[in-house]
């Protein structure tokens, strides 16, 4: 796989497929800039190298329609200040006009596409529309990790009619840093795995068994565990379909020597909300008809214990509902502890990402990845279809 350095970038027309799906406030302002920043050092050495900058994203779900709600306008005019230049903005992504605009770039001008699923032909990977998003361009540039494990067009089909392609400095550095983590980690190298479902993370535990030295599993995914142990967990979201593949996982890693650790006490109510009685419990304990939201003090210092003498920490998906303050003790611990150790940490996932702000410990974590899905994709030991057509 190339690096955009290695592509000729000068006075030629570059599509870049980035990741700016942000968020905005009723009145189209964006609060949260940071997959913009994320792409920015891509954007500007492009630009720097002379090359005719065209820039595509999708937003929201707008389900192949023109949706102004969705429109990357606000995108283009903020990023007008971050780049320090004037953005063109398309009213369109693919078509003659937008040809057009692409035609009369000049060298270091750039170019940005309305947004791409403002057409089907986007998400279902269509040839005609691939055929005429990659005319655009005589060079390709993926920046996005955050969507290359989708395979679309813009991810997928147009890097396939582009001859000369390459990775943005992002994606470059996403690989980097989860290859460093997992194929050639520095040991004892222990994953946490939290979130809401077994399902959704059922293959990255499996696959991370034959990798890892430490599994700490937390979350509410952990009911299932604790369920298939015996314990009677209330009315705590469980996936009785998956007891059995529950008890497989624990079984294998004991038979393959990784420690797997799970929590001792959780913080239990009688309802999913920020304002119900809350008590602490041990596993054992759990009241009928209540439910297990965060693991407990116990656990917290338990999971601490277990991090102590790593030395490569990888981690996708929270300890408890940690939105809601009344059950975000356990997750906030857990970013503290990973922010104090002296192991490579790396985290990936949008809810993970979103403690670790909360908490307030950012800048004291190794890598905090841009990408849930293609993070989680890559635990789980696939390749992704973003990175594969580029190679």
């Amino acid at each position: 796989m190339k690096s955009v350095k290695e592509l000729h970038l000068e006075n030629r027309k570059v599509l870049v497929r980035v990741d700016f799906n942000v968020p905005m406030d009723e009145r189209g302002v964006i609060t949260d800039d940071a997959r913009m920043r994320e792409a920015l050092p891509t954007l500007e050495y492009i630009k720097k190298q002379n090359g005719k900058l065209i820039i595509c994203s999708h937003r929201g779900r707008p389900k192949g329609e023109k949706n102004i709600e969705f429109s990357l306008a606000p995108v283009a005019a903020h990023l007008e200040t971050m780049l320090g230049c004037p953005v063109q903005m398309s009213s369109d992504c693919i078509g003659a006009g937008v040809e057009e605009q692409a035609e009369k770039l000049g060298p270091g001008e750039v170019l940005m596409l309305e947004n791409l699923r403002f057409h089907k032909g986007e998400t279902e990977n269509d040839a005609a529309f691939s055929a005429a998003l990659a005319g655009l361009a005589e060079v390709y540039v993926n920046d996005a990790f955050a969507v290359s494990h989708r395979a679309h067009a813009s991810v997928s089909g147009v890097p396939e009619r582009i001859e000369s392609k390459g990775a943005g400095f992002l994606l470059q550095k996403e690989l980097d840093y989860f290859n460093q983590a997992m194929a050639d980690p520095v040991r004892p190298l222990a994953a946490i795995v939290g979130g809401a479902k077994v399902s959704s993370k059922l293959g990255a535990l499996e696959n991370m068994l034959s990798r890892v030295d430490k599994m700490l599993i937390g979350g509410a995914m952990a009911n299932t565990f604790l369920k298939a142990l015996g314990c009677s967990v209330g009315a705590s979201l469980v996936e009785n379909d998956l007891l059995d593949s529950a008890r497989n996982l624990l079984q294998q890693a004991e038979e393959q020597g990784v420690k797997l650790f799970l929590p001792v006490d959780l913080v239990v109510a009688e309802s999913f909300s920020n304002d119900a009685v809350a008590k602490q419990v041990t596993c054992l304990e759990i009241p009928d008809g209540w439910m297990a939201l965060d693991i407990g003090p116990a656990t917290s210092t338990y999971f601490q214990e277990a991090l102590a003498d790593v030395r490569t920490i990888v981690w996708n998906g929270p300890m408890g509902a940690f939105e809601m303050d009344s059950f975000a003790r356990g997750t906030m611990a857990l970013c503290h502890a990973v922010a104090s150790s002296h192991a490579l940490s790396i985290t990936g996932g949008g809810d993970s990402n979103a403690a670790v702000k909360k908490a307030g410990v950012s800048e004291s974590i190794g890598y905090m990845s841009t990408g849930g899905g293609a993070f989680l994709q890559l635990m789980e030991g696939k390749t992704l279809p973003g990175v594969e057509v580029l190679n």
